[in-house]
């Protein structure tokens, strides 16, 4: 029987094996599983039922993981884990730039996979309970309940999840620097490694996005071999 406070999780993988080795690994340790092998099942069964995580492989049949994600992304906040088994950067930066929450290479150990799921629904949780709706910053308005950043000409952003995660995290510590491995604990849940620079790339982007970009950026600045740290002051509205 489902923990009440475990969750519903949707797997989405062509390899049959992997897709029993998850439900089996998955339900034991309390989560209900629904398993698909492409994005036909995959949206089909997510309509019918509510799921607090997706776990979605990239190399996929017909439409692939990316396409899936953004697709999802439209509808959706729920959180969504994708699935390598590509060891180059490019996919991971692709996955978080898209919308996915977090990424794991194949092959991997279900334990790791479990203990990530476990962290995204804690912060996912903990979001929900503790943000206020409204945060002001710099002339921009972010409310969490829709994932929009407002300007106040006008201009409305849709973030992805990735970048959700990060400019909340910014916005929750305003004035103090965040080094790399903070940031990526704080929102995947693991430590950055040396040479992982998608928190770099992720940054440059929520730069791009909220008109930041340049040789001087002046609301998200680099703290030379410190770090980033949010150059604004935070009000916050329920």
């Amino acid at each position: 029987m489902t923990a009440p406070d475990k969750g519903r999780i949707l797997v989405v993988d062509d390899d049959l094996e992997i897709r029993d080795l998850l439900a089996a690994h998955l339900s034991k340790n309390g989560y209900d599983v629904d398993t698909v092998g492409d994005g036909i099942e995959m949206f089909n069964t997510y309509q019918e039922g509510h799921h607090h995580l997706v776990i979605l492989d990239v190399m996929l049949p017909g439409d692939d993981g990316f396409t899936l994600c953004q697709r999802l992304r439209k509808q959706s906040d729920v959180p969504v884990i994708m699935l390598t088994a590509s060891s180059d950067e490019t996919d991971r930066v692709i996955g978080l730039e898209i919308g996915a929450d977090d990424y794991i290479a194949k092959p991997f150990s279900p334990r790791e996979l479990l203990a990530r799921i476990k962290a995204l629904l804690r912060r996912v949780r903990y979001t929900q309970r503790q943000q206020p709706r409204l945060l002001n910053f710099a002339n921009w308005q972010l409310d969490i309940t829709t994932r929009q950043v407002t300007h106040l000409d006008g201009e409305v952003l849709e973030l992805s999840g990735a970048d959700f995660n990060l400019l909340q995290l910014f916005l929750k510590h305003p004035n103090e620097v965040l080094d790399r491995d903070t940031i990526s604990d704080t929102i995947r849940g693991r430590e950055a490694s040396p040479f992982d620079r998608s928190i770099d790339v992720q940054i440059s982007r929520l730069r791009q996005r909220l008109r930041d970009s340049g040789k001087q950026p002046k609301l998200i600045k680099t703290i030379r071999g410190s770090g980033y740290v949010l150059a604004a002051e935070v009000a916050y509205e329920s």
